[in-house]
C-alpha cells in the first residue's frame, strides 16, 4: 500500500519552455500533400535572469526574460534584478517550473536560451498566450447563439437577442452561468499538442501546427 499523497507524483514532471512573440498565421504543404495551417513565432533567445533551487526557494525554477525593453520605462527594482543578470532589461518575464533534467546544471544565471536548445521538430508543444479583446458582446457572437426567428421566447423583434432567461414561479430565479452577454476576449488560453514543424535557428522562428491565441506581436509561452 503506497502512503505517498497523490500531488507527489504531480510536481514531479520535468517541463521546459521558451518566450516567443506571435508574428502571424501562414500555410505549408506536407509530405502528403495536405495543406496545413500553422503559426509563425520568433521564440527567444531567452535570458536566464533567475535560477530557484530547493534549499533557498522550496522548488526549482528557471526565470526567463524575452523581448527588449527601454530603461526609463523600467522600474528600478527591475532594472537591478536585470543587472545582476548581467543583461538589459526585458518587455517580458517567465518562470518555468521543474526545468527538465537534461537542462539540469546547463542553465545558470545570464546564459541565453535558444529554440532550437529546447525543441526539435516533431516536438508537441502548449501554447499560452492572450485572446484578443471583442468587448462587451451579444449572446450571438460570444456564445454563438442562432437568434431567435419566430416571434417567440419573449420577443419578437429583436434577432439576435438572447430571448427569455428564466423559468415561472419555481424557481422564480435566474440560474447562476446563464449563457449572456458580456466582456469577450482578452482572456488567458491554453492551446495544447501543437507540433513543431519547422525550425530556423539562423532567425529564432518556429513553425508551430494551429492556430496560436492572441493577436500579432503579442507575447505567447511555449511550453514543452
Amino acid at each position: 500500500m503506497c502512503l505517498c499523497p497523490w500531488w507527489k507524483f504531480i510536481i514531479q514532471h520535468k517541463m521546459s519552455g521558451i518566450i516567443g512573440k506571435k508574428v502571424g498565421m501562414t500555410s505549408i504543404f506536407s509530405a502528403d500533400g495536405r495543406n496545413v495551417a500553422c503559426t509563425l513565432i520568433e521564440a527567444g533567445p531567452c535570458v536566464v535572469t533567475q535560477v530557484k533551487n530547493v534549499d533557498t526557494d522550496g522548488y526549482n525554477a528557471v526565470q526567463l526574460a524575452f523581448g527588449e525593453r527601454k530603461e526609463k520605462n523600467t522600474p528600478k527594482p527591475l532594472i537591478g534584478h536585470f543587472k545582476k543578470a548581467g543583461t538589459t532589461p526585458k518587455q517580458k518575464v517567465v518562470e518555468f517550473r521543474d526545468f527538465r533534467v537534461e537542462f539540469e546544471g546547463q542553465v545558470n544565471l545570464g546564459n541565453t536560451v535558444k529554440a532550437e536548445e529546447v525543441f526539435v521538430e516533431g516536438d508537441f508543444v502548449d501554447a499560452i498566450g492572450t485572446s484578443k479583446g471583442k468587448g462587451f458582446q451579444g449572446v450571438v457572437k460570444r456564445h454563438g447563439f442562432g437568434g431567435v426567428g419566430g416571434q417567440t421566447h419573449g420577443q419578437h423583434n429583436r434577432q439576435r437577442h438572447p430571448g427569455s432567461i428564466g423559468a415561472c414561479s419555481w424557481p422564480s430565479r435566474v440560474f447562476k452561468g446563464m449563457r449572456m452577454a458580456g466582456r469577450t476576449g482578452g482572456d488567458r488560453v491554453k492551446v495544447i499538442n501543437l507540433r513543431v514543424l519547422k525550425i530556423y535557428p539562423e532567425k529564432n522562428l518556429l513553425l508551430v501546427s494551429g492556430s496560436v491565441p492572441g493577436a500579432k506581436n503579442s507575447f505567447v509561452i511555449l511550453e514543452k
